[in-house]
């Protein structure tokens, strides 16, 4: 059965901040020029926003150069900064950092506290109201190409096939999505990102990309405990020194908090299990007590970039070009993102309107690229280029040199250091100590299988599984038998399970209906086993106030 086809001028994949900033500003340049241009918006999750999962404290600074009036528009930005606090967790106390040290990067005045599901879900009715064609629950799953091999647009996924790769009753053939520019928006580790990054040897000339895992929840905390507008950050415990990482804790609106766990995941020891150290965070005196006699509302997880600016891949090649995170937009020494992904998509948008209107198609849009090393994302990025892997010498070390870089030498110091791969740096089981974690007490903290159900995630059971291994043997003959299947600990929502037939032979089962499309499996797997792809369109978690 062949594909139906659409075309458009421009097809935009993934409604995120970045898409849907791209969307706005293409229709934008378009109303100001009385010009007709069409521009069509594909989102996987089953709603705008579904999937969108950050911190969230937003720079409201590229917001602004989108939509000015965004204040009188009721865009969701509800709570500004009130307080900033940063502290160094020890197992039972903690020291604040005095605001007056703390370098600007930790900052936050002039910002707000959000839900970054919530302000793309008000995106996407601007971007609508302005004539955007946008179509949630579908997933881009092949990018296809012209008879010169520049992209030419992408295809969504099947619907209704089974798990034997077969049609079912329910079957639906995709659709072809055709456009004379594709953007790529769809977040870190982008299914087709990946695959452009290859064909197109984006990554020649950049280090590679290095990841946290980001884990959330959303708690309705006792008024009494609630500060609107408090925004607290920590390292340290639970994680020992040699672990980059740390927590967010953001008071908003409606005495809800938003607290979340960041491993970076170029962590060694593969029985370190990210989940479990969140929820050992959330027991310590200085955070439990904001969290006793309160609710557990929401739950999710989410791999962000953390390379910098030296991991940022080429953002354009022949037809298309990669927006936000992606690309790897995001500025780990602000732990923000959404400021930057939407600043990337107005300069894509801007460089695809001036072609597009000069009568050009299916070219390198070199006015993005050349755009971005002249915007203040540029120089911010460049700023904070050396947080990544000054923080993996270690946390007190690595504090110490960040506030040198930062303070002293104000971002600007000669020299650039190097990103390594995140899979690359797990050591031998055999050389590193079991890690013992406490039982979840069901009050503050809790299981993965209970978490995951607040994530209101779904799959259905009869589909291919989307969790692909390249080779299944390597599971076991190498993940097993070295790391003792470190997928069993990396993954925060229990999809990977070791499981012994009755003469105790093992294998790797894949709950893949748990998955939270968190794409830790894809990063850190150390075989590069893993391949993550999309499901069925509108599957996955549908997030609220995420």
């Amino acid at each position: 059965m062949q594909r139906e086809s659409m075309e458009f001028d421009v097809v935009i994949v993934g409604g995120g901040p970045a898409g849907l900033a791209a969307a706005i500003r293409l229709k934008q340049r378009a109303n100001e020029k009385g010009q007709e241009l069409s521009v069509c918006l594909i989102e996987k999750g089953a709603e705008i926003g579904a999937h969108i999962l950050s911190g969230a404290v937003m720079d409201p600074k590229a917001l602004s150069e989108l939509i000015p009036d965004w204040k009188a528009q009721g865009a969701p930005l509800n709570t500004p900064v009130a307080e900033d606090h940063f502290v160094f967790l020890t197992e039972k106390s903690g020291l604040r950092v005095p605001n007056f040290l703390l370098p600007g990067c930790f900052v936050n005045h002039g910002n707000y506290v959000i839900s970054l599901g919530n302000v793309c879900r008000w995106l996407g009715q601007q971007a609508e109201a302005l004539g955007v064609e946008i179509y949630p629950g579908f997933a881009g799953a092949e990018v296809l190409y012209d008879e010169k091999g520049a992209v030419r647009g992408v295809a969504t996924g099947d619907m209704g096939v089974g798990r034997d790769g077969q049609p079912t009753a329910h079957f639906q053939r995709g659709m072809e999505l055709l456009g004379k520019y594709t953007f790529f928006a769809e977040g870190c580790r982008g299914n087709l990102g990946k695959l452009l990054e290859e064909r197109f040897k984006l990554r020649d000339s950049a280090d590679p990309q290095a990841y946290g895992l980001g884990i959330k929840e959303v708690w309705q905390i006792k008024p009494e405990h609630h500060t609107p507008g408090l925004v607290m950050h920590t390292a340290g415990w639970p994680l020992k020194d040699d672990t980059y990482g740390g927590s967010f804790l953001y008071h908003f609106d409606q005495d809800k908090v938003a607290i979340g766990f960041i491993v970076g995941l170029s962590y060694s020891n593969p029985y370190l299990s990210p989940f479990e150290e969140f929820q050992r965070y959330k027991t310590h005196p200085r955070i439990r007590r904001f969290l006793e006699g309160g609710k557990r509302l929401s739950y999710g997880a989410r791999a962000i970039t953390a390379g910098g600016l030296q991991s940022l891949p080429k953002l354009v090649f022949t037809g298309g070009a990669l927006l936000g995170d992606d690309a790897g937009f995001l500025n780990a020494s602000r732990i923000k993102g959404s400021h930057a992904a939407i600043k990337s998509g107005m300069m894509a948008a801007d460089a695809a309107f001036d072609a597009i209107t000069a009568g050009r198609a299916y070219d390198e849009l070199s006015a993005y690229p050349q755009a971005f090393r002249d915007s203040w994302l540029h120089a911010e990025l460049r700023k904070g280029r050396n947080f990544k892997p000054l923080m993996s010498l270690g946390t007190m070390l690595g504090s110490v040199l960040l506030w040198i870089d930062q303070v002293i030498l104000r971002g600007k110091a000669p020299w650039t250091l190097p990103v390594t791969a995140d899979h690359t740096q797990l050591k031998p089981a055999s050389a590193c100590e079991p890690i013992a974690y406490p039982k979840p007490d069901n009050v503050i903290s809790f299981d993965r299988l209970s978490s995951v159900f607040l994530s209101n995630t779904n799959h259905e059971e009869d589909e291919p599984c989307h969790l692909q291994l390249k080779d299944p043997a390597v599971a076991i003959k190498i993940n097993l038998a070295l790391y003792d299947a470190p997928e069993q600990r990396y993954c925060p929502a229990g999809v990977y399970e070791i499981v012994r037939d009755t003469n105790n032979t093992p294998r790797l089962q894949i709950n893949a209906q748990n998955c939270v499309h968190c794409k830790t499996c894809d990063i850190k797997d150390p075989t590069q086993n893993i391949n993550w792809v999309t499901p069925q369109g509108g599957e996955g978690p549908v997030y609220t106030d995420m």
